[in-house]
């Protein structure tokens, strides 16, 4: 007999420090599973969660939620960087 049985992964939260244009930034980031992936609510100085993805054509995660228009481009792209290096 076979098992249907779901198996749930534990991903540890990350918290890690950027300093970009000058500022720093304290970045949280939790992992969850989407469609066999990882996706991560990720906020900033204490903002608002934004949802980052990867994205296969890219080759790198980036924020895919409607607000995200609100990150800096350049805060965007170093958290992208750092969970690119984590998925590593």
């Amino acid at each position: 007999m076979k098992c249907s049985c779901n198996k749930t992964i534990l991903m540890p939260n990350q918290s890690f420090q950027l300093m970009v244009d000058g500022a720093p930034y304290e970045i949280k980031a939790v992992p969850f599973s989407f469609n066999e992936g990882t996706r991560y609510s990720v906020s900033y100085n204490g903002s608002s969660e934004y949802i980052f993805a990867y994205d296969d054509d890219a080759g790198q995660y980036i924020a895919i939620d409607n607000e995200s228009s609100e990150i800096p481009a350049s805060v965007e792209t170093e958290i992208a960087l750092q969970l690119n290096r984590m998925r590593a």
